[in-house]
């Protein structure tokens, strides 16, 4: 049996614990490569121009996966307590790709207004897939385990980075787009070229920090980003805003957070151009202006 994980969207929260999780259960993953422009293409033929560059990748891993698994996981994320909520698209995406794909998805429901968490779905996945409940209870256990310490480990590393002597920038964004390989990582690249120490926005612990910017925001990740403004503001040179066009979220929260700072800024927002060239100049120029 191999189940498919599309290296986009939810595959940059959870991989490590799915990795663990079906590696406890000796089932094999299938995960579509880095994203290239084979697959962005996939994904913006098999899209509607209104989705947002974010939803058009997900898609495109997706459609490469077709035929090479038996299944392809998809859980559907409402909500995480009833002010807790994520983008409309971790609802919608199961119907998107069961509508556009003649594909078996092995799906779950995180709903916890409803009390439908991660280990019920699980559950529900190991009935389909023959596996009895003892076995998943002990494979989520000992993937959450080794989640929690990766995870530990990378926020440890990057609130090191915070003492580093060298220019200091926070990138925010959503994990998704920072660590792409078309829509992220080229910026990072860029930033590492000028000899910059990269912050980032999804590597801390996070209480309540974003009321410092709005009190009534209630979408998980993005709390979680900009959280991390509070965080570093005052040991960080500069911010950059990254995001996918047309993300009604980040336009709405970058924007409130944005009006507020007393530190420099730049705002890039991803669209379908290929070319990375006026990006390239404008992150060069804001070096210049933090340096």
């Amino acid at each position: 049996m191999k189940i498919g994980i599309p290296r986009s969207l939810y595959y940059y929260y959870f991989n490590d614990f799915w990795i663990n999780f079906f590696d406890y259960l000796k089932i094999e993953c299938v995960i579509s490569p880095e994203t290239n422009k084979e697959i962005m293409d996939l994904g913006i033929k098999y899209s509607q121009d209104e989705m947002c560059l974010s939803m058009k990748n997900f898609i495109g891993h997706v459609a490469y996966l077709q035929g090479k698994c038996d299944y392809i996981l998809m859980p559907r994320i409402d909500n995480y307590g009833i002010d807790n909520q994520t983008c409309t698209n971790f609802l919608a995406i199961y119907d998107i790709i069961n509508n556009l794909f003649d594909v078996k998805i092995l799906d779950y429901n995180i709903d916890l207004k409803n009390n439908q968490t991660i280990l019920k779905g699980l559950k529900n996945i190991g009935s389909i897939l023959k596996i009895n409940k003892k076995d998943i209870e002990n494979a989520y256990d000992f993937a959450i385990v080794k989640e929690n310490k990766i995870r530990k480990s990378k926020v440890l590393n990057n609130l090191k980075n915070l003492r580093s002597t060298k220019k200091k920038i926070l990138l925010i964004g959503h994990s998704y787009n920072i660590y792409d390989n078309l829509i992220g990582k080229p910026i990072i690249k860029m930033l590492e070229k000028l000899n910059i120490e990269i912050i980032y926005s999804d590597l801390f612990f996070v209480n309540s920090e974003y009321k410092d910017y709005s009190k009534g925001l209630y979408w998980k990740y993005c709390r979680e980003s900009i959280s991390s403004v509070s965080k570093c503001i005052d040991k960080v040179d500069g911010i950059v805003f990254l995001s996918c066009f047309p993300c009604g979220l980040d336009s709405l929260v970058n924007e409130l957070v944005m009006r507020k700072l007393n530190k420099p800024y730049i705002n890039i927002v991803i669209d379908d151009i290929e070319s990375s060239g006026g990006i390239e100049t404008r992150i060069e120029s804001f070096v210049d202006i933090v340096s």
